[in-house]
């Protein structure tokens, strides 16, 4: 018996059956069925983004200023914080095999996100007069600045953010005066139906907000689509290099956050009994399956036994098991693949001389599911596949080293620039060697997310931010409005005074 059906999209104020095939989706902890859908054919993808363009001429939204679009946001975060713990929450942990204590927290990042939207409405200045300096042809002349409403944007999300990472693109997008069009991954189908009742609930006017959960074969289609102004994206670098490619020809403006392979530089002076608590916030999270985890761990070369024992200790301390389970802080990944890729690049450590320390394989009490055991390596050099490679799993690499520039050159070569870390006795020395990190993100003892930072990589790790009013310039175009004709007046009036 499967415990979710989808079947509905939102697309021009109105729910609709998509025309696509059946998608199946096993639970992650039992490899049981979990979700049916059905996917988004290439007519309800269209048929989407005609909608948002269309709205985007013809309805009001545009035209509203933005603290009234903030008024309307208000509302989706009420209806969705009035659902989340009853029903957004199991579904997460059922489809993803998220335990059930993370599906619940999620709410708390939700609710920030809307507090951000609300505190970017309040800095937001869409319009800004300024004067010129002028030129061959004499003094400046007064303009205004115009931030304008991007357009249709097209905002897809992974799974492992549940709403999170669809509202991080969505909510800016709307109010900054776009139309979107949201394509969440299939496993989060039912909280993107939950999310599409709460938008209607809201008054949203028709077609602003169109959300089809679906497959990559849909996504593709939504971005080559040319009414699409701006594709918002989180996921694989690679999927990032083909959303590119395929935008390139009409120059589409683009977010994109995608993947990491951050480093925490564990300094000399640390406590090994302090430092190996603080890593675990940031090597844990999601089972391992977020992309700005700290899976290389960088140390002294004489202190790696010591903290290498202290985190492996720490780590194995973590309950792991069943993701319903209220105790579960680890469960599952979310699917073979994941599985697949995370025992070959074990394999590949292996292989390549690096010291298993420990887990290595799947659990042997566990038969059913998608599990696999926190596993850490040490003596691995930073060339080896897996110091290159995302993991995505609870897999992690100790590296050492002999000299804090040595440690800042290792975590910066990388093809990644997300996030890191920087563990230290001496906040100012940590502080130090963390603005040495070119990383989009780095914390100073400890692993820290807030959807009111900036948030976005360096390097293959993305391009733009995401969180508070960066992330909401990303969906606006900049236009001047010139007035030279009120210069030249100006100095009529003078001259004829002066006379």
């Amino acid at each position: 018996m499967t415990d979710y059906e989808v079947d509905r999209i939102l697309v021009d104020g109105s729910f609709r059956k998509p025309a696509g095939q059946e998608i199946a989706i096993l639970n992650p902890a039992t490899e049981e069925p979990a979700l049916r859908l059905y996917d988004a054919s290439t007519e309800d993808v269209d048929a989407a983004v005609a909608a948002a363009r269309r709205a985007f001429a013809t309805s009001p939204w545009r035209w509203m200023s933005h603290t009234e679009r903030a008024a309307l946001l208000e509302p989706i975060s009420e209806g969705l914080q009035k659902r989340w713990e009853a029903e957004l929450a199991p579904a997460f942990t059922t489809v993803c095999g998220t335990p059930t204590t993370v599906s619940k927290a999620f709410a708390a990042g939700a609710r920030g996100i809307f507090a951000d939207v609300q505190r970017s409405a309040a800095e937001f200045h869409a319009e800004q007069d300024i004067m010129g300096v002028g030129g061959r042809a004499g003094a400046g002349h007064p303009a205004t600045l115009v931030h304008e409403p991007v357009g249709v944007v097209a905002a897809i999300a992974p799974w492992n953010g549940q709403l999170y990472l669809t509202l991080t693109k969505l909510l800016p997008a709307l109010l900054a005066g776009c139309t979107v069009v949201c394509k969440p991954s299939p496993e989060t189908a039912v909280e993107a139906i939950v999310l599409a009742e709460a938008v209607q609930a809201a008054g949203i006017p028709d077609g602003v907000v169109n959300i089809l959960p679906a497959g990559r074969e849909a996504g593709a289609r939504l971005v080559a689509n040319p009414e699409v102004d701006m594709v918002a994206f989180t996921g694989s670098t690679a999927a990032g290099r083909s959303i590119m490619a395929a935008v390139s020809d009409r120059l589409a403006r683009l977010s994109l956050e995608l993947g990491g392979k951050s480093a925490a530089i564990v300094l000399n002076d640390v406590d090994t009994a302090v430092v190996s608590r603080q890593l675990l916030t940031g090597t844990t999270l999601m089972s391992g399956q977020a992309c700005a985890l700290l899976s290389r761990i960088l140390v002294p070369r004489a202190r790696q036994q010591e903290i290498a024992e202290a985190f492996t200790a720490a780590i194995k301390a973590v309950p792991f098991g069943d993701p319903t389970d209220p105790a579960t802080l680890m469960g599952p990944l979310v699917n073979k693949a994941g599985l697949d890729h995370a025992l070959d690049l074990i394999d590949s450590a292996r292989t390549q001389g690096a010291t298993l320390v420990c887990g290595g394989g799947r659990p042997a009490d566990r038969d059913r599911g998608w599990y696999i055991e926190p596993t850490v390596f040490t003596d691995v050099a930073n060339s080896m596949r897996l110091a290159r490679t995302e993991a995505f799993a609870p897999v992690y690499a100790i590296i050492p080293y002999d000299s804090e520039e040595e440690a800042v050159a290792i975590a910066n070569d990388s093809d990644f620039g997300l996030a890191g870390a920087v563990f230290s006795a001496d906040e100012e020395r940590a502080e130090r060697v963390a603005r040495s990190i070119r990383a989009g993100a780095v914390t100073v003892n400890g692993f820290a997310l807030d959807p009111g930072i900036p948030f976005g990589g360096f390097r293959q790790s993305g391009i733009g931010r995401e969180g508070g009013l960066p992330g909401l310039l990303m969906y606006t175009e900049l236009k001047a409005i010139h007035r030279p004709t009120k210069r030249a007046t100006v100095q009529v009036v003078a001259a004829s005074t002066s006379a």
